[in-house]
């Protein structure tokens, strides 16, 4: 597994944001059962950065905390039968899969956690944990969606013993 974590602003977290970064994208795979090596990249930035990320590829002209950018189409959410099919979902080099990029805003995470009043090391994997399920096809936009989702983010997060 290929995870690429770079950061465009200061990050001064008290933990470390590599290792639970790492450890947030292993388990959400594990636990999803995805049945390849897998490539995912992280970037972390500032509100300025992914205010203009936003404003480009969703024209929504505002700071967000997190970015997904899916490199897979999925039939159905989490149905990975039909990936071996397309060889542009392979990396040449390695043999691994593209899942896609994470882009989350530091800034946000700390916002977010003071706001809902836990661990910025919880918004942190929450929010990834959130945009792999995004890389698994998986969204929010209809209401049943949205419960689907929600409550897959709570059980791995749960399992993981990351808690509120």
């Amino acid at each position: 597994m290929t995870i690429t974590i770079e950061a465009e602003t200061e990050v001064d977290f008290s933990f470390d944001y590599k290792e639970l970064a790492e450890r947030v994208i292993t388990f959400t795979i594990d636990h999803e059962n995805f049945p390849f090596e897998a490539e995912v990249n992280l970037l972390l930035v500032d509100n300025e950065r992914i205010h203009e990320i936003n404003k480009e590829y969703r024209e929504i002209d505002r700071p967000t905390d997190v970015l997904s950018f899916p490199l897979l189409s999925y039939e159905t959410a989490g149905n990975f039968e039909n990936i071996e099919a397309c060889d542009d979902n392979f990396n040449p080099d390695t043999g691994e899969v593209m899942l896609g990029d994470i882009i989350i805003s530091v800034d946000k995470v700390k916002e977010q956690a003071l706001a809902y009043g836990h661990s910025c090391e919880r918004e942190y994997a929450f929010l990834i944990v959130h945009s792999m399920l995004h890389l698994f096809g998986y969204d929010h936009m209809a209401p049943e969606e949205a419960v689907f989702m929600e409550n897959k983010q709570k059980d791995i997060l749960n399992e993981m013993n990351i808690l509120r």
